[in-house]
């Protein structure tokens, strides 16, 4: 069971909505790569390299980094799962979103050997079918609630808005989609660290009669005190996104109790692996978890989708359709049942290439 060969190809999608923004960046086009694993019987694995520069990384230096460590793949026996993952880390730093895509190949390459699907390689599943929660972007208020009404009208349950850390308008946004989707529509918050904890606790006072089921990295990454505070405080989960890095991060979260909720991503943490570590470390100290939102083709939604059915305990929707955001996407479509996405029963990952 050997790698014999280790290629990269391009996949660069551009937004659907060319003026999609968060509070950080404004979002256009996405050039990621996929990494295509090859085995000894000619079985194929995929990988996803996640290239926003706001984000993870940008093309060419996703490319590069690919460029170095596909030759150290080839060659490897899909049981080395695990020191494949210790050496992808010890011969690059930093560039998660590259060892995940070096991960998930991994996992997808074997998973298809065994004949099995790659939940199965992650502990088995927990559940058939996950919900499903959608993101709306920064917009004028009456724009963000027509898009929210219109995810609504297509069965999702649950939205996670877009805020730019300008409280009035941020207060008017939440209003709009609020009066716009009824109060049966459960509604998260992503200010994407525009806020600092005072100013989001003053927000919030004047966003609470909205029913607001999440805040998420209402702070800078940096600010733990602020979402340490903001969590003793506000009767909301708070939930760490851009403060949960690494799984060191998430450790410290953990064990610190510092909010109450963890966005866990493949492609932040390095690898289906390193996602499941972290995983068993928000279950072993009674913290949420959940698949937060990476955008990418439909083979990186699906290699999330894999992983959140193995998660036992999913107490909110996980963010897994937004592909459907992007064009161009290169993979077979993952389906989408009122508001849920079931678990593929084919090998791997679930997707293959389209063409």
């Amino acid at each position: 069971m050997k790698i014999i060969s280790a290629t990269h190809r391009p996949c660069t999608q551009p937004m659907r909505d060319a003026d999609w923004k968060f509070a950080r960046a404004s979002v256009s086009r996405l050039e990621g790569h996929v990494l295509v694993l090859t085995d000894d019987e000619g079985h194929q694995g995929l990988g996803y390299v996640h290239a926003v520069p706001a984000i993870s990384t940008h093309g060419a230096g996703a490319a590069s980094a690919l460029d170095l460590l596909a030759p150290m793949l080839v060659g490897r026996g899909l049981e080395e799962t695990g020191a494949i993952a210790e050496m992808v880390d010890a011969m690059l730093a930093f560039h998660p979103s590259v060892k995940a895509a070096v991960d998930m190949a991994m996992h997808d390459l074997l998973a298809r050997r065994l004949g099995v699907g790659v939940h199965v390689l992650l502990g088995g599943r927990q559940r058939d079918s996950i919900a499903l929660s959608r993101v709306v972007p920064i917009k004028p208020p009456a724009a963000m609630a027509a898009l929210a009404q219109a995810l609504v009208a297509q069965g999702y349950a649950q939205l996670k808005l877009k805020l730019s850390g300008d409280t009035d308008s941020d207060v008017a946004r939440v209003a709009a989609v609020r009066q716009a989707v009824g109060g049966q529509v459960r509604l998260t918050l992503d200010p994407n660290q525009s806020y600092d904890a005072k100013q989001m606790m003053r927000a919030y006072a004047r966003m609470e009669r909205h029913d607001i089921a999440l805040i998420e990295q209402p702070v800078p990454a940096a600010d733990w005190a602020g979402l340490a505070l903001l969590t003793r405080s506000l009767p909301v989960d708070i939930e760490a996104d851009e403060s949960a890095q690494t799984l060191d991060d998430v450790f410290r979260l953990v064990c610190e109790r510092t909010v109450d909720v963890i966005n866990l991503k493949i492609t932040k943490l390095g690898g289906m692996r390193r996602f499941m570590q972290a995983v068993h470390l928000c279950e072993a100290g009674q913290v949420g978890c959940r698949m937060g939102a990476a955008f990418g083709p439909a083979l990186l939604q699906a290699m999330g989708l894999q992983a959140a059915s193995a998660i036992h305990r999913l107490p909110l929707a996980c963010e897994l359709a937004e592909h459907l955001q992007l064009a161009d996407d290169p993979f077979t479509a993952l389906a989408i049942e009122g508001g849920r996405m079931p678990l593929p029963h084919q090998p791997g990952c679930g997707v293959e290439y389209a063409n």
